[in-house]
């Protein structure tokens, strides 16, 4: 039986598992789903994600098993190119909510995470003593050569980023290309930030946002995987979308992106140190206004007595 206080590993696991065009059904207590080639078995037990794709037909009793095995169900786009809609996992944990909200609400570690997420992406440099504003700067620059350098790889002539989502088809084919990588690559993150039990809208660098933790995570992973893609795309030819959609997932496999994601947010947040994580409240806990945590499920009536 599963320890529903324990937060998710995804090491320890098949983490995730994309289907489509698919019956779901209850097998025993596990599931299988059903094409023209056959049946084939989900091992829920032994997962964290599954992700459900376009023509995926699922019945109750399906939806009910994947539950009771502590299996996280998300309703996502085609490869999951986007995130629509997400069960429970296999965790009642708030830890890394928590942990989050912290860091997110708090000026001094925000601003931590904030560097921290900029020094992700310049390993070789310290910006320990750089301003936030040094380092957008900075980010520009690393972004900028990422395109002229996918350009110049691919043999094609970059402009600049320009798109308007109200007026898609008044933007040149690498800006499209862009564009539909970046929303394959929100729909991972969002679907991976969501299973390991964080907020997609408590941002660091974007904020306003629901989705602003997601466009925090992506970027972190666009110059090795949808600026590429697009150009090769893009120089290839054919079906932009359809193409698009291939050549990212082979990007996001070579990397290994949905077990770095996991990683990766951890020491955001937390840096070397996994202390807080250790010392956070436990699921069933109560909050005092001391700021201790209490011990949950017993009845607290005459508790001042007991002193």
């Amino acid at each position: 039986m599963k320890n529903l206080q324990e937060l998710p590993k995804l090491r320890d696991s098949i983490s995730y598992l994309y289907v489509e065009h698919a019956i779901i059904e209850q097998n025993d207590a596990a599931i299988v789903a059903i094409r023209k080639e056959g049946r084939v078995p989900i091992p829920i037990a032994a997962m964290t994600c599954l992700l459900l794709g376009p023509g995926i037909n699922i019945t109750h009793a399906a939806i009910r098993a994947i539950c009771e095995n502590g299996c996280m169900a998300i309703w996502c786009g085609e490869g999951v190119g986007r995130f629509y809609a997400a069960g429970m996992g296999e965790t009642r944990s708030a830890k890394n909510l928590l942990i989050q909200a912290k860091a997110c609400m708090d000026d001094a570690m925000h601003l931590e995470v904030a560097k921290r997420m900029y020094a992700f992406r310049f390993s070789k440099i310290d910006v320990s003593n750089k301003t936030l504003q040094q380092l957008r700067g900075m980010e520009g620059i690393r972004v900028r050569k990422a395109y002229e350098l996918a350009g110049k790889a691919a043999g094609i002539n970059w402009k600049k980023r320009s798109y308007k989502s109200d007026d898609w088809e008044k933007s040149d084919p690498i800006n499209q290309a862009l564009s539909e990588g970046n929303a394959l690559l929100y729909g991972i993150c969002h679907a991976a930030i969501v299973s390991l039990g964080y907020s997609a809208g408590l941002g660091f660098i974007h904020t306003g946002k629901q989705l602003s933790f997601v466009y925090d995570i992506a970027d972190l992973y666009k110059a090795e995987t949808t600026i590429p893609a697009a150009f090769e795309v893009v120089k290839k030819g054919g079906d932009l979308s359809k193409e698009m959609r291939i050549c990212c997932r082979k990007y996001f496999a070579r990397i290994h992106l949905l077990d770095r994601i996991a990683q990766d947010i951890a020491w955001i947040l937390q840096g070397d140190d996994k202390e807080q994580h250790e010392n956070a409240a436990g699921a069933g806990t109560l909050w005092g206004e001391d700021g201790n945590i209490m011990r949950g499920g017993r009845n607290y009536a005459g508790w001042e007595d007991e002193k």
